[in-house]
């Protein structure tokens, strides 16, 4: 069913309204991310996307596309490698890179900006959906 080399995207602009709709939902209103004053001061000159936020993208392409509903999240690895900022257009990406059995999938994990900088580069461990519990591939 699933192989080496499968891959899904999907890919969303960051606004404003996003980080602070996180920022309230998880509690983390670092005013990196949620003060323009505050952020203008930072090396990063304005405010930043959370890490983790762009990273729910990842999660978003495992659920919904590759390998797809049913499957189960067991581990996710992250390497932050530049700031999204807001208005920054981002790609996530996952790729099978192992089939591990017929319960474990190895996946690549990455997200890339506009630019087709990566910003994010990581690994996941899954579990495929099973026909019984009503998953599969949905492309």
């Amino acid at each position: 069913m699933f192989k080496v080399g499968d891959s899904a995207e999907i890919t969303k602009i960051f606004s404003e309204e996003d980080v602070f709709l996180f920022a309230g939902i998880v509690g983390d209103r670092n005013p990196v991310h949620i003060s323009k004053e505050y952020a203008a001061g930072t090396r990063f000159k304005e405010r930043i996307v959370h890490g983790t936020l762009t990273a729910g993208l990842i999660s978003a392409v495992i659920g919904m596309k590759i390998p797809g509903p049913g499957c189960l999240y067991l581990s996710q690895s992250l390497n932050f490698l530049a700031p999204v900022k807001i208005g920054d257009e981002i790609t996530a990406r996952a790729e099978i890179v192992e089939v591990v059995s017929e319960k474990r999938l190895r996946l690549r994990t990455q997200c890339f900006n506009q630019r087709k900088e990566m910003v994010l580069d990581g690994e996941a461990i899954i579990v495929p959906p099973r026909p019984e519990w009503g998953g599969g591939e949905t492309e």
